[in-house]
């Protein structure tokens, strides 16, 4: 019977070790999977980061334009102004 107490004893520690080494494998294997979708995310993130910024810089060169376009309209009105002889200047 004392065998038997034993054998029993030694067995239940086998499978708690069994889980505990399946578990932390498991575990590892959930923080291995995590860290290549932070990767993935971080690597999306910047190439929108890098997306974002060429629009930005784009749109500040348009809005120049836009600002250069506009004063030169602004000066032919005050040519027109000048030359036109209803408009007192």
């Amino acid at each position: 019977m004392d065998t038997l107490i034993i054998v029993l004893i030694v067995v239940a520690i086998i499978v708690i070790l069994a889980v505990l080494v399946f578990g932390r494998r498991a575990r590892e294997r959930r923080v291995d999977q995590k860290r290549v979708e932070a990767t993935e995310l971080r690597g999306e993130a910047e190439a929108r980061a890098s997306r974002a910024a060429e629009r930005e810089a784009l749109a500040e060169e348009q809005a120049e334009q836009a600002r250069r376009e506009r004063e030169a309209a602004q000066e032919r009105a005050r040519q027109a102004d000048r030359v036109d002889p209803d408009v007192d200047v």
